[in-house]
């Protein structure tokens, strides 16, 4: 019986995915040809979907962009055992775009059935829970610290330390927190691991229970991911019947469980305190701090609270020790980071690699330039609330010290491209309208500032007393900056400023404006 793989991703399905499933069953059976559907994730080459693999020989042989209409011309091409249809891509793995990768994270991401537990035990999933249980807190905890693992969801916080302080703090009950409310434009990293390989999710979430002593676990999941809440809580109950999850995880007599908890829709959420207050029930808005989440969290309780991608990286740390996982990587940024290629790209999809490579190598060898084809102008990384770059800094590396030397983060690992007909000042002021929009309404700074700034950008897209406006301009982006609650205002000024410093010319009055002053 040959295995045929189509993508249950939702990059995938919103291109036919689904239709093509259907079609192919419908085909077979009509030409009596003994074939298995896999419903497996996504590669993460968006730009091919969907992609459809068959398993010839040992290897994985892609078709390209196929839709439902090509499903019988693959069939006279016999697909299932040839490679000259000319949707075909050759052999999968080999393919440029997933050969130069470092695949630590994503690993089995679109090779396997996503709820096929057995594969992702052969796919080397397991070994790090598993590994886990021999260990006491003190030696988990000590493996993350030794990784060097920094928060993947973009603050870049060292896990260790938020490992370490959770294990230590009091408390009759601890909690982990998933935070996959994934709202950054640019950004689909979350979703397709939710999606391609839950149990890395489990997995991870299950291992830092043990590592700092909480038995109950909460994703917190954006509304708009219906297809990896599907997933999520299939996979949740294959664990608990497979004892991944409960009372007694693989027999360590040790508990712990979990559930998914679907948000509203609110971005202001993604905020790991916004969040917690949502999980209890409340309106999300930003705590203060102190208290840290990690000593009063959820319920008042010590709580772990990470990213998607930060808990998908602990099964690998685990399985292999945190000096593997430390060899990859630059400086004070180990380990691999999935890059997320968006916007007017031409290659559009996710690339893992380790911290280092430049943004060039990014956006110009795995993403071949701009989509439209016109001159690349600008770059923004790390959400709405990221700095743009020009092309002139393309050669820098991608690790959190020299990003934030020039006004960057890394953040989620997002990168949106565009071409030479963006204009920056527009692009300013939208980051203005999202905070205005996004706002939780608790801090002044944040709730008022948002909306001077569109005022203040209005103002100077028609040249009305330009010169005093982009002084207040600066004055506002440094009053959110040290007076703003969160990282909702505090960061709003960055794509602003970024705009503002690398591409001035935006924000002169234009040639209409100056006549008739």
């Amino acid at each position: 019986m040959i295995k045929i793989y189509v993508p249950l991703d939702s990059a995938a399905v919103a291109l036919g995915a689904d239709e093509v499933a259907e079609a192919i069953l419908s085909e077979a059976q009509k030409r009596d040809a003994s074939v298995q559907l896999v419903r497996n994730g996504s590669r993460g080459m968006h730009w091919l979907e969907p992609l459809v693999e068959v398993e010839q020989e040992g290897k994985r042989i892609g078709f390209a962009n196929v839709d439902e209409g090509d499903v019988s011309s693959l069939f006279e091409a016999d697909f299932l055992t040839k490679a000259d249809h000319q949707s075909c891509i050759g052999e999968v793995d080999e393919h440029p775009f997933l050969a130069k990768q470092e695949r630590l994270t994503f690993a089995r991401c679109g090779i396997i059935d996503p709820l096929d537990i057995d594969a992702y035990e052969e796919h080397g999933g397991l070994a790090g829970l598993k590994r886990a249980i021999e260990l006491n807190r003190e030696e988990i905890v000590g493996d993350v610290m030794l990784s060097g693992l920094r928060g993947r969801g973009g603050a870049g916080f060292p896990a260790g330390i938020k490992w370490k302080t959770v294990s230590e703090a009091e408390g009759d009950q601890k909690y982990i927190v998933c935070n996959a409310d994934e709202g950054d434009s640019g950004t689909f990293a979350d979703r397709m691991i939710m999606e391609g390989d839950p149990f890395c999710l489990i997995e991870g979430m299950a291992i830092a229970g043990l590592g700092v002593g909480a038995t109950k676990g909460y994703i917190y999941l954006r509304s708009e991911y219906p297809v990896a809440l599907k997933v999520l809580n299939q996979a949740i109950k294959i664990a608990q019947e497979n004892n991944l999850l409960g009372d007694n995880v693989l027999g360590s007599n040790q508990a712990f469980d979990l559930e998914v908890f679907v948000g509203a829709g609110a971005y202001i959420c993604g905020e790991e305190t916004s969040l917690l207050d949502s999980l209890e029930g409340k309106r999300g808005q930003v705590r203060a701090k102190p208290p840290l989440p990690a000593l009063e969290g959820l319920f008042g309780k010590p709580t772990l609270v990470h990213n998607v991608i930060s808990l998908c990286s602990v099964p690998i740390i685990l399985a292999k020790g945190g000096e593997y996982y430390a060899d990859y990587g630059m400086g004070k940024s180990k380990g691999t980071l999935a890059f997320q290629l968006a916007g007017n790209i031409a290659q559009g999809g996710l690339v893992e690699k380790a911290f280092g490579l430049s943004l060039r190598t990014l956006i110009e060898d795995f993403g071949g330039g701009t989509r439209s084809g016109r001159p690349f102008r600008a770059v923004q990384i790390g959400g709405p609330l990221g700095a743009y770059l020009p092309e002139d800094l393309l050669d820098l590396p991608m690790d959190y010290e020299t990003l934030a030397e020039h006004g960057a983060g890394v953040g989620h690992g997002g990168l949106v491209v565009f071409d030479d007909q963006v204009n920056l000042r527009e692009q300013a002021h939208y980051a203005f309208e999202f905070c205005a929009e996004e706002s939780c309404g608790k801090c002044t700074p944040c709730r008022v500032g948002a909306v001077r700034g569109t005022e203040v950008m209005d103002r100077i897209a028609k040249g009305e007393d330009w010169a005093q406006n982009m002084v207040l301009l600066d004055d506002l982006c440094e009053l959110m900056v040290d007076g703003s609650l969160c990282a909702m205002g505090g960061m709003t000024p960055i794509p602003v400023m970024s705009a503002k410093k690398h591409f001035p010319d935006d924000f002169e009055p234009d040639q209409a404006v100056r006549a008739a002053e």
